[in-house]
Order: structure tokens, then sequence, then C-alpha cells
């Protein structure tokens, strides 16, 4: 298969997914919850059914906060990856079967965007 045309598979698999990515999301939510960090889900208006499904995650200082925006892509194994949204399956921090591990990698990002030292 050609690189574009696996390129189109894919994205048509992510944007026909919806449901699938909402369902990954939602267990990430839980994950990063239990690790403190506050989340928005900006899947769950009806009003905006095409754009697609992004968890935001939120890390706040006394001074500051830091932010990344996790999205959900399918791959050409079959399988689906939690990405950093925006940036595409460049940005990938963890197949979605490990909810904990994304969460992990969701963590070391924030902790990374708050004290740059640390990475």
């Amino acid at each position: 298969m050609s690189v574009q045309v696996e390129r189109y598979v894919l994205r048509w698999r992510t944007r026909l997914g919806r449901a699938t990515a909402i369902r990954h999301l939602d267990l990430l939510a839980l994950a990063v919850q239990a690790k403190g960090y506050r989340h928005v889900k900006l899947y769950q208006a009806d009003e905006i059914p095409t754009r697609p499904p992004v968890l935001w995650v939120f890390a706040f200082s006394p001074d500051d906060h830091v932010r990344v925006a996790v999205s959900v892509h399918a791959m050409p194994s079959g399988g689906w990856a939690y990405c950093e949204a925006g940036r595409g399956r460049h940005s990938y921090l963890s197949p979605c079967g490990d909810a904990k591990h994304a969460a992990e990698q969701v963590d070391a990002l924030l902790k990374h965007r708050m004290f740059p030292s640390t990475w």
C-alpha cells in the first residue's frame, strides 16, 4: 500500500472511530484523575460532533499552569494510540490498551513542562 493511501485510510479510521476514541479517552480521564490532575472532556459537546475528541489535562502551580491535549488516532497495526493533539501520530504517547501507562506518559510530559529540567 502506498504511503498516501495508508495515511488516508488511517485518517478515515480515526474519523469513523469516534466512539472508540471517546471510550479510550474516558479511560485515560479516570487514570489521570487518579494521579491528581484535572481534565476537561472536549468530546461531550453535542454541538460539535464533527470535531475530533480531545481530552485536556491540566497541572496547576501557585504561579502558573501547564496543559496537554490528548487525542486518539488509528495506527497502521490496526490498533489505536494516545497522541498529543495537534501533532498527530508524530507525538505518540502510548497504545490505547494501557491507560495507566498513558497516564504516566502524560504525567511525565506535564512535569517536564512545569519543571523543564526534569526531562
